[in-house]
């Protein structure tokens, strides 16, 4: 039997089957194992390990997702005020200035000017 890879997670399908198979393991008064591994006990216990890392997980997803929603309107909010403040320059100083280059912004002179293309005869 190969090693099961634990690196990935499982499908929730396959979760669901052995949820299922626990309740159901349940129903059997006279279960007894002598593998530690396969007893009622370690399986409850198992079972509400998984459930708690499973309600940690949401809660900090939940968490991650808040954080990065933060984050993103703090970068609008910074990307609005930087074009704010290119504009503000731009108005001040002109828009051919080195105040305007310093910004980030193109100088109106450095601007190539468009040349006429030549008509090919046919």
């Amino acid at each position: 039997m190969p090693i099961p890879d634990k690196t990935r997670r499982l499908r929730p399908q396959v979760i669901s089957e052995d949820v299922t198979s626990w309740h159901g393991l349940q129903t059997i008064a006279t279960y007894e194992t002598t593998r530690a591994d396969a007893s009622a006990t370690n399986l409850q216990q198992t079972y509400q390990a998984m459930l708690a890392q499973q309600q940690a997980e949401t809660e900090k997803l939940t968490l991650y997702r808040a954080a990065a929603d933060a984050a993103r309107l703090a970068e609008w909010e910074f990307h609005n005020a930087v074009l704010g403040m290119k504009e503000v320059v731009r108005g001040q100083y002109g828009s051919d200035s080195d105040q305007a280059q310093a910004v980030g912004l193109k100088k109106k002179s450095d601007h190539k000017r468009p040349s006429r293309k030549k008509l090919v005869a046919s």
